[in-house]
């Protein structure tokens, strides 16, 4: 148990150092960071790959069309739109919003088997509610920038919220349905095609709007560009997925569903030590409330094993 709990931590702070990138790289585009990061991840997934060459004569056409959909939505489309919140509203906003995922989630899945009545999830609801309406206040009210930029910001967030949502439960539908995949030969199949997905991505960026990958900073900002994206890679996409993966092994379902929380936590923590401060009032009353909804929601249900180990790729 205290070995999966450390797991599950360990997960959790790597995923949460993921979310800094956009905040120590704000000159980098979200489009730039998000291919170069899943050109690598791409790149470690095929290695992956080889020994399951046997397998993949099991692929058929409606697998890979799911693949490629979980693997732009639920890594390119989502890693753009969270890179681009975290550049207009901060970290501790953008995680915040995001990290009510096993609520919507449970919410987007309410008609699967084993679902929770809406009915019971209204207070966990209610407190969230509270605590996104006081980090909009903070963020809106009292926090500097550009309203029009804020918005946009919002707008990202909520739509990396919607992103990681139905990758969550399309993912776990699918898996459910095809039967000839386990999840770790699933989740080195969607990293090989979010790489795929990635280098097309650069090839248009390079046709058709190539200032995108045109960025003016010193070599030492290249430098960390490089280094960020390969630590993304190689530490947030495959050690952090296969910790998580380890304390689900080792923990009763309920528990290993709430400490997703940890991301969201760890995130929290670097981006108050990073601008050498602790939270505001508002920001402090919005962490309680939001984390405090998370955990009442997930203790409403049983959590099924595939919203208990959400694979970031």
């Amino acid at each position: 148990m205290k070995r999966g709990v450390m797991y599950a931590g360990g997960a959790g702070a790597l995923w949460g150092m993921v979310l800094m990138v956009p905040e120590l790289l704000p000159e980098f585009n979200p489009m730039l960071l998000s291919s170069v990061r899943y050109a690598m991840v791409g790149l470690i997934s095929l290695l992956l790959a080889a020994p399951m060459a046997r397998q993949l004569r099991q692929l058929t056409l409606a697998d890979g069309w799911m693949l490629l959909r979980l693997a732009v939505v639920g890594n390119l489309l989502y890693f753009i739109c969270l890179v681009a919140a975290i550049q207009r509203l901060g970290v501790a906003p953008a995680s915040l919003i995001v990290g009510v995922l096993p609520l919507t989630i449970t919410l987007y899945g309410r008609n699967d088997s084993g679902a929770v009545p809406i009915r019971r999830l209204i207070g966990p609801l209610a407190l969230i509610i509270a605590g996104m309406l006081c980090i909009n206040l903070e963020t809106f009210a009292f926090a500097p920038g550009n309203i029009g930029d804020k918005l946009l910001g919002l707008f990202y967030a909520l739509a990396a919220l919607a992103c990681w949502t139905w990758y969550a439960v399309q993912n776990s539908r699918y898996l459910k349905q095809s039967g000839h995949f386990d999840s770790h030969q699933w989740s080195v199949l969607i990293g090989v095609l979010t790489g795929l997905s990635s280098l097309l991505m650069v090839a248009g960026l390079a046709m058709w709007q190539p200032q995108q990958l045109q960025v003016e900073a010193p070599m030492t900002r290249w430098w960390l560009f490089w280094g960020a994206c390969l630590g993304c890679a190689v530490l947030g996409s495959w050690l952090a997925t296969a910790l998580w993966n380890a304390a689900s092994k080792r923990l009763p379902l309920t528990l290993s569903g709430q400490l997703i929380v940890f991301e969201t936590l760890f995130a929290l923590l670097y981006a108050f030590l990073w601008r050498q401060a602790g939270p505001s009032l508002l920001e402090a009353a919005a962490i309680m409330l939001v984390i405090g909804g998370v955990l009442w929601s997930m203790r409403q249900h049983g959590t099924p094993r595939e919203l208990a180990k959400p694979v970031h790729s």
